[in-house]
């Protein structure tokens, strides 16, 4: 039986000495969640946001309104932003942050239903990605976006 990705990385969190904080927008909470379901997730995880509203990653994440606007919210610049802005309000060295459109509706012909943006801060370094999960429903969309954000965060540790 192979060991499930959210033990993985508590395990790699734990034995790197590192502390994570999510900034999660379109999944709504899930990354964290699956992180707080393994036993020790407390020497990892001490905060993370829901950040649904643009004002909230303004407020919260230090996101700036004009990398908004810029932007979009569902873009790399500001799920980059978003990750860096909870490590530093966490006081954590690992920072992970999304941003989508989980659907049903909501989606553009530059943004469809599907996109997410994940953000990642590890240790000063940010990475991100951009994912297009078509054909899905809308938490099939969340599921996946939190199954590849915890992937992709144990490659990057």
């Amino acid at each position: 039986m192979s060991i499930p990705i959210e033990e993985q990385v508590v395990e790699r969190l734990i034995d790197q000495k590192l502390h994570i904080s999510c900034a999660e927008s379109c999944t709504g909470g899930l990354i964290a969640a699956r992180i707080v379901n393994v036993a020790n997730a407390s020497r990892v995880l001490d905060v993370s946001f829901v950040t649904y509203a643009n004002e909230a990653k303004e407020k919260y994440l230090g996101v700036s309104p004009d990398t908004i606007a810029a932007f979009d919210v569902v873009s790399e610049p500001v799920v980059a932003e978003m990750a860096k802005g909870v490590a530093k309000e966490a006081g954590s060295e690992v920072g992970i942050a999304t941003s989508g459109v989980a659907g049903p509706s909501g989606g553009t012909d530059e943004i469809p239903v599907g996109t997410v943006c994940f953000g990642f801060y590890v240790n000063g370094k940010v990475t991100t990605y951009t994912m297009h999960f078509d054909g899905l429903s809308r938490n099939e969309v969340r599921e996946k976006s939190t199954e590849y954000a915890l992937a992709t965060l144990l490659h990057l540790l």
